[in-house]
């Protein structure tokens, strides 16, 4: 299978540049596979997909303001991305960083008067290894002067507003590099609604870094091969899904974590994974799946096709095109049933 069937037209006009004033006032296209068909509905309508037995699984990771900005030492500007925490102290991240060809192993690199780093490795692609000075809060020290890490095709600077907004009300655990999008529609509102329904929600968490957002480079998709993410499951957590008779995955950080557990026999419910689900994959434990709408030719759209089916979802997209949805992170979403 190439990656290039995984291919479809999307115009800018369709890629959501702003959220919208009400969190939960996207739209909802619903999948219905067992039918081969779809339904346009609002993202309010979710409840009434759920009932007793159902079991919604939430990512609660954090986004932090992972853009930085700062000088070379020497002169120059440069652009890092704060992707994962590779040390205990927290002051080891693996980043990407630009202009990659002008920052060698040892450069220097200063962000603000109290935070500076030094390059101490490198890889493809713009990746390099920072280890940052020690420093009193860390994650103070760049919410001083990160910014949000808004996705390339969100085409203007970040604003105070998206601090709020690209981030999902139920965030905890500090650590994402981009924000778990499906769960950027819920409210507490609508929350207590889906137990009112009769559904569960159990909380996990997983770091959203390259291995979610990294382009594909691979023509075929059996030599795609994903960046290790950190993932968490709270036993108590990890019970209430093993007990639910159907499990939806708010997205699809939550469904590969979910996915990751359950490939153990649930004896290993933190760690690292870099699942990479696509069409001929067995799921092992979700049965629905909630989820933005996604890139063409990416992990993420071959992880909705491989639940929904390829030439389904395709088609589903293809409407959403065509019926004037909203695409990517500040965009609508999608129930598959």
């Amino acid at each position: 299978m190439k990656v290039s069937e995984f291919d479809f037209h999307l115009p800018e006009s369709s890629i959501a540049q702003q959220p919208l004033e009400d969190r939960s006032g996207s739209r909802l296209l619903v999948v219905d596979r067992a039918a081969g068909s779809w339904s346009d509905r609002r993202f309010t309508d979710l409840p009434e997909y759920l009932g007793p037995g159902d079991c919604l699984v939430l990512n609660d990771s954090k986004v932090i303001p992972a853009r930085l900005y700062g000088e070379r030492e020497g002169g120059g500007q440069v652009e890092v991305l704060l992707e994962r925490s590779l040390t205990a102290d927290g002051l080891v991240w693996r980043t990407l960083a630009k202009p990659g060809r002008k920052l060698p192993v040892g450069q220097r690199l200063r962000f603000s008067p109290r935070l500076a780093a030094e390059i101490v490795g490198r890889g493809e692609f713009g990746e390099r290894t920072l280890r940052f000075d020690p420093v009193a809060d860390f994650f103070a020290a760049i919410g001083e002067v990160g910014h949000m890490p808004l996705p390339p095709y969100i085409r203007r600077d970040d604003t105070a507003r998206d601090r709020a907004r690209y981030q999902t009300v139920f965030a905890r655990a500090a650590g994402s590099a981009a924000a778990p999008t499906a769960g950027l529609h819920f409210t507490p509102e609508i929350l207590e609604r889906c137990l009112g329904a009769g559904a569960a929600i159990a909380r996990v968490t997983l770091h959203v870094g390259l291995g979610t957002f990294q382009p594909i480079r691979e023509e075929m998709v059996d030599r795609v091969k994903l960046h290790a993410e950190a993932y968490a499951i709270d036993p108590v957590e990890a019970e209430r899904i093993r007990a639910a008779g159907r499990v939806i995955g708010v997205g699809t950080t939550s469904v590969r974590t979910v996915e990751s557990a359950a490939a153990t026999g649930w004896t290993r419910v933190a760690g690292d994974t870099s699942l990479f689900i696509h069409p001929g994959y067995e799921f092992l434990r979700i049965g629905a799946m909630l989820t933005n709408f996604h890139l063409p030719q990416s992990s993420l759209l071959m992880l909705v096709c491989a639940l929904g089916g390829r030439d389904l979802i395709l088609a589903a997209y293809r409407h959403a095109v065509e019926a004037g949805y909203r695409f990517y992170s500040y965009g609508d979403c999608m129930l598959i049933v």
